[in-house]
């Protein structure tokens, strides 16, 4: 077995939406792990906005002492927001593609909640640009009731298919 290279973590990414999801399970996994971020001393970068289980993360973390960063498109700070701020220090930028650039600048790992179809779009560029060798940072999903499951059977179903591409 290979060796792991040490990895040191400071600053962690999590995308979940603007949605609470349908089960209280969600909202309890979101606050756990804000506060797990906090408890670890780790800084906290998010897609911005007051809302959803982003909102549950980012309170969760900032009150038990966390940094934390809300990188929001300037289109969605209207809809993100019920009380037009993020949770700590909150940076606007012009679209989704510079969103997602910014979280892959500020962050040394992604963490990924449930999510909206703009969630699973930051999903799927950080995938693709660590396929491409942009970065190599972790990417993790944290599949609470399933929420995942059909999406990593997809993409074990296009590596079967696609392998060839891989290599």
């Amino acid at each position: 077995m290979a060796a792991t290279p040490n990895r040191q973590f400071k600053n962690i990414c999590v995308l979940s939406g603007f949605t609470y999801g349908k089960h209280k399970e969600f909202v309890e996994v979101a606050i756990d792990l804000g506060r797990s971020i906090a408890a670890r001393k780790l800084h906290l970068v998010y897609e911005g906005g007051n809302r959803g289980l982003s909102k549950m993360v980012s309170e969760a973390a900032f009150i038990r002492g966390s940094q934390v960063l809300g990188i929001i498109p300037r289109v969605l700070k209207p809809l993100g927001s019920s009380s037009d701020s993020s949770t700590g220090e909150e940076l606007v930028v012009s679209g989704m593609q510079e969103r997602i650039t910014e979280m892959l600048n500020h962050a040394d790992a992604f963490i990924f909640l449930l999510g909206d179809l703009a969630t699973l779009e930051a999903l799927i560029t950080l995938a693709s640009w660590a396929h491409l060798h942009i970065h190599q940072k972790p990417i993790g999903l944290l599949n609470v009731n399933n929420f995942y499951d059909c999406f990593i059977a997809f993409l074990n179903h296009a590596i079967k298919t696609i392998s060839f591409l891989l290599m």
